[in-house]
């Protein structure tokens, strides 16, 4: 079974590769150099090429703050390029796994978020993923998609890289405390995608997941904080009306898991736990 994952060099795509050599199937690994999927006219040809039965699709453009900024290119990338990719899918029996984000959703509950709950996204980030799951959904029935939120791993740009770099220059902090999530380790990400695969029970719809855990940005600045032992390290909870952010974010986007727990068996790791796991691996590599 040749499998094609997008996205190489992100977090998630890093991820995968990773524990990739564990399953016995062809692995094809592209960056964005490699397989562009902004350039629209040459999706169907190098599909055909590459002849992949599933896609796991990790690429994306990722900065909210882009996004607001160059709609149109975010647009491409996040919805027209996977509208592409799930009619090729669906005219070459092909499965599709596509990984969203919970900025689909509005963030004006606060219970956790369930898959039939109504997105209503409020920046350009979250309207072009939106977008690009109703192209899967319409174009390719068959296809899976994950929404997943506050990702983080020891490779690429993300918040907890940044937090310990910061926090080890002894740099004072300003992190937001109304805007409450769920960590998600992209390791752990990984591994149920490619648990999904090798089990072949290929269920299709819309699945949450991400860690356990309801905590805001400070929080998690602080369990950073204290995990990596930066005991000088300064941190002031701000609300986001007093932090300068040029988007707006969802003020509430913890994930219910129930679905896919109950459809593939899954536990939900402890945030805590996994962050623990994820810090040790970086100051490891550093």
């Amino acid at each position: 079974m040749r499998i094609l994952v997008t996205g190489r060099n992100g977090q998630l795509g890093s991820e995968i590769n990773k524990i990739s050599l564990k399953f016995d199937f062809d692995w094809i690994f592209l960056n964005s150099q490699e397989f562009d999927i902004s350039n629209l006219k040459n999706i169907y040809e190098n599909l055909d090429t590459i002849s992949p039965d599933i896609i796991v699709n990790c690429a994306a453009f990722t900065s909210v703050d882009g996004a607001e900024d160059n709609f149109e290119s975010a647009n491409i990338i996040n919805h027209k390029s996977i509208n592409l990719i799930a009619k090729w899918c669906n005219l070459n029996n092909c499965k599709l796994l596509h990984i969203s984000t919970d900025y689909v959703y509005e963030g004006n509950t606060n219970i956790p978020i369930k898959e039939e709950y109504p997105t209503n996204p409020v920046n350009n980030y979250g309207k072009t993923k939106l977008l690009g799951d109703l192209s899967c959904i319409d174009y390719n029935p068959s296809s899976i998609i994950i929404r997943t939120s506050w990702l983080y791993s020891s490779f690429g740009d993300n918040f907890v890289k940044k937090m310990i770099y910061l926090m080890s220059k002894n740099v004072e902090i300003d992190v937001v405390n109304d805007q409450i999530g769920s960590p998600t380790y992209a390791a752990d990400l990984a591994k149920i995608i490619v648990n999904i695969i090798d089990t072949k029970k290929w269920k299709s719809g819309i699945y949450h997941y991400s860690n356990l855990g309801e905590i805001s940005w400070f929080d998690l600045a602080k369990d950073i904080k204290h995990i990596c032992g930066f005991t000088n390290a300064k941190i002031n909870s701000i609300s986001s009306k007093q932090y300068y952010i040029k988007v707006k974010r969802p003020n509430y986007s913890v994930l219910d898991n129930s679905k896919i727990k109950k459809v593939y068996k899954f536990k939900q790791l402890d945030y805590k736990d996994r962050l623990k796991e994820c810090i040790k691996i970086i100051n490891y590599e550093s």
